[in-house]
């Protein structure tokens, strides 16, 4: 039986501590996998995503984002996670692009390590689904969910992959939540959105914009730790609402994966893109024995 040998490693993004924020699998060289095969190592992962780098035509590097359980058109925190590898290992601070499922993006990566990710141009509607839908999908007290939408409401906003954004008024509110997977995945598929985004400005660090926790059952993320997509759409979302009375923060910090014991922080910038920024810290780096294409086999860690 046929076999190559994969490197695969996993970082972890919107961090700069190992263990902590968003867990994402990195194949640095994935030329000449098929889609099953990435697949099939996004599956051993087991972790939200994993990014398979490759060869372009159209930029300086493609990526193909999968999930334990399909493939994804974009994804911040592997994003992230597979350039602050990459500057590990020599890529120099600076300007470089990606071809991705939705077009072609900047990333820079900085002097001090942070890397930023340029979203696609943001999309954002309003969505009549009911307080009372949302609020049992999850699991949170109506009249917090409506109370926190009197100005900002319920809406799906996307700066590459769509997120219902659901505002609330405590962080208790948040940390009290008990999502109803099955719910939740009725109701993005209703919105055709990817997953749904609970936030409240009432944040644990008093320098944080806002806390949030995100839930994608139907894209295999029962709740994502710390998610790079979601807050670019927050961000763009709170700006097209008017959140701040016109006095947009230069940079707003997004905290996240505390209520599943992976904090992390999420930087967001908006002038004339969403650009997403964070650190990324390399805990596992190490191969994986792939079956070749036409094989069904159990691959071997």
């Amino acid at each position: 039986m046929g076999t190559e040998t994969i490197r695969v490693l996993q970082v972890d993004a919107f961090t700069d501590e190992p263990l902590t924020g968003n867990p994402a699998g990195v194949v640095p060289d994935a030329d000449g996998l098929s889609a099953d095969q990435m697949q099939a190592i996004a599956a051993e992962m087991a972790v939200s995503e994993t990014a398979f780098l490759r060869s372009s035509a159209d930029a300086d590097r493609r990526v193909r984002y999968f999930t334990p359980t399909q493939e994804v058109d974009l994804c911040g925190h592997a994003t992230i996670g597979s350039f602050a590898h990459l500057a590990d290992e020599g890529l120099e601070p600076g300007t470089t692009t990606l071809e991705t499922n939705v077009g072609v993006l900047e990333i820079e990566v900085g002097s001090d390590g942070t890397v930023w990710m340029t979203q696609d141009e943001p999309t954002i509607r309003e969505v009549d689904v009911g307080y009372d839908r949302v609020a049992d999908a999850l699991g949170v007290d109506r009249a917090a969910l409506e109370g926190a939408s009197a100005d900002i409401p319920l809406a799906v906003a996307s700066t590459g992959l769509p997120f219902l954004i659901a505002p609330i008024t405590y962080l208790s509110d948040v940390g009290d939540a008990d999502p109803d997977m099955a719910a939740i995945e009725a109701l993005t598929d209703d919105v055709d959105a990817a997953g749904v985004y609970l936030f409240t400005f009432d944040a644990l660090d008093a320098a944080s914009t806002l806390h949030g926790r995100m839930f994608a059952p139907g894209a295999g993320v029962l709740e994502d730790p710390v998610t790079g997509t979601a807050s670019g759409a927050v961000a763009a979302y709170l700006d097209r609402f008017g959140a701040f009375d016109d006095d947009l923060p230069e940079e707003l910090r997004l905290e996240q994966g505390h209520y599943v014991d992976r904090p992390g922080l999420v930087r967001v910038r908006l002038d004339d893109s969403v650009r997403v920024g964070g650190r990324g810290v390399t805990v596992l780096d190490g191969s994986i024995a792939v079956p070749a294409d036409d094989e069904d086999e159990i691959l071997e860690a």
